[in-house]
């Protein structure tokens, strides 16, 4: 007999506040206890130092996890100079401790110089892979990897304040940025170190920063609840977004019930005329796009374009009102 499965069959994505001490992953579980929810995932950890904004998916939302771990970030960040770790953050042990004899002056012109499009060396205490296991796996065991710098983009880099030997700092950033990196090279540049005093995300892709609901919060919602089988979930359920909120900065195809089947069951549309998107005009062809049932505005997917220029489905919807 199969095994039943445990939980509900909850979709959308929540934006928790995460709180400082606790990691990604154990933010998740307990998220995903507080939903009952069958399926849940994250996208993109957050260091058990950092709080702030961790979108987490459930459900069928968990398919379009990868395109909010493709998005744009932002952080306030607070910056210590004077001093650098092991770690470039608060977690790590002091290695260096310098006098700090810069001016507000030598901060602004230092930082040009890490906007726009820049090469940064991926921290040893990050979570990048090298054969297969985290550099920080290594590094706990003192084996230094050497890594190669990785193109990055910096899009706004500005000082929210300054309060020796305390900067605060607005960071906005394409994937991959380290912000421990980011302010260690700031401190080499300023020539007396620097570390992350403390980190917070304030924004994941378009996510509303005024939507984020703290952990505590969201607990206190269940507090009273003895069996999560006979619950009403509707409160919580209200905070949800919709399936399709990771992949809202796509272009949206809008298709008819037979080219929904078709992309349904796996098959690529015939022919993307300009009427299918929702503007009328398309100046070129996306390489992907959310497409949703026009007749019943349901999101179904994900379709990706190939060179010879039929989409055909990446992620799609398993649920039964988009059959």
């Amino acid at each position: 007999m199969a095994r039943k499965t445990r939980g509900r069959a909850i979709d959308g994505v929540i934006l928790v506040d995460k709180p400082i001490g606790e990691s990604s992953n154990r933010i998740l579980q307990q998220v995903k206890r507080v939903f009952y929810a069958q399926k849940a995932g994250h996208t993109g950890a957050l260091d058990p130092l950092a709080t702030g904004m961790l979108p987490v998916c459930l459900g069928e939302s968990t398919k379009f996890a990868q395109f909010l771990l493709d998005a744009d970030k932002a952080y306030r960040v607070v910056a210590e100079l004077g001093i650098r770790t092991n770690t470039s953050d608060a977690d790590g042990e002091v290695v260096e401790r310098n006098r700090v004899d810069v001016t507000a002056t030598d901060i602004e012109q230092a930082l040009p110089q890490f906007r726009g499009d820049i090469k940064q060396v991926p921290s040893m205490f990050s979570a990048l892979k090298h054969e297969g296991k985290p550099l920080y796996d290594y590094a706990r065991r003192g084996i230094h990897i050497e890594r190669a710098a990785r193109p990055i983009t910096i899009y706004a880099l500005e000082v929210v304040s300054i309060d020796l030997p305390f900067v605060t700092l607005d960071v906005r950033c394409s994937k991959g940025t380290y912000i421990r990196s980011l302010v260690d090279d700031l401190g080499q540049v300023l020539g007396c170190g620097a570390y992350v005093k403390s980190l917070h995300r304030t924004a994941v892709g378009d996510y509303p920063s005024a939507e984020m609901v703290p952990l505590a919060d969201l607990q206190s919602m269940v507090a009273e609840r003895e069996d999560p089988t006979n619950f009403d979930y509707s409160q919580l359920d209200g905070l949800l977004l919709p399936i399709d909120a990771p992949v809202t900065q796509l272009p949206q195809m809008l298709v008819s019930e037979a080219d929904g089947r078709a992309i349904m069951h796996g098959q690529p549309l015939s022919e993307v005329p300009s009427a299918y998107f929702e503007d009328g005009e398309l100046a070129e062809n996306p390489e992907l796009v959310r497409v949703r049932i026009k007749a019943t505005e349901q999101f179904i997917g994900v379709a990706e374009r190939r060179t010879n220029g039929e989409y055909w489905p990446k992620r799609v919807l398993t649920l039964p009102g988009a059959q």
